[in-house]
């Protein structure tokens, strides 16, 4: 291994149709703040951070995003990833996902953990581990 290289994680991107909708929603689902935007792409980042002083969660703009759908199915669209958020109380964190824009996903496989849809339609997991708080 070359010791001269370095790597830095960055931010996760994010395809969409309106990066600044989509970067709004999750400002306010992680009480973060928008870093950077312009017509291409938007970066939200933790309070404290600006840009460059990641990581963060950029939004690229794709007209021709199609959503994911979830669970799998064969032939149609899949989803590349999606990110989990851990959170202290489930219940509440899904309620407040909900006011930011979010939506349950119809199916669910656990008590401890709710699959949501952020509104350009990517899924995300709310976790619940009370312990890492």
């Amino acid at each position: 291994m070359d010791n001269d290289v370095m790597i830095k994680f960055d931010a996760v991107m994010i395809d969409c149709v309106e990066p600044n909708e989509l970067a709004e929603f999750y400002s306010a689902l992680l009480k973060w703040k928008v870093v950077y935007s312009d017509d291409e792409y938007t970066v939200v980042a933790p309070p404290g951070r600006e840009r460059g002083e990641y990581p963060g969660i950029s939004f690229q703009k794709n007209p021709d995003y199609v959503p994911p759908v979830w669970p799998d199915e064969s032939g149609v669209q899949q989803q590349m990833m999606h990110i989990d958020f851990l959170v202290n109380d489930l219940d509440k964190a899904v309620k407040h996902a909900i006011s930011c824009g979010a939506t349950v996903a119809s199916e669910q496989f656990s008590n401890y953990w709710k699959v949501m849809f952020d509104p350009s339609g990517h899924p995300f997991c709310l976790v619940e581990r009370s312990e890492c708080f």
